[in-house]
């Protein structure tokens, strides 16, 4: 079983390129301070990797 992590949108989506935009929604965020929790796969991190400076992470 992969390992848990948490994510969380600590700045606005907005005047960013839309790809992130759809990576943001692709990851269940919608708003600043919410907090999403998906397994530790290779699709996931990616997606985090693109979005690294809009939200943080920590193992769940």
């Amino acid at each position: 079983m992969a390992k848990k992590i948490q994510v969380k949108q600590l700045k606005s989506s907005i005047k960013k390129p839309k790809n992130q935009k759809r990576t943001l929604e692709a990851l269940g965020l919608k708003r600043i301070g919410q907090v999403v929790k998906h397994e530790a796969t290779a699709n996931i991190l990616g997606m985090i990797d693109k979005v690294k400076h809009l939200v943080s992470t920590q193992e769940a």
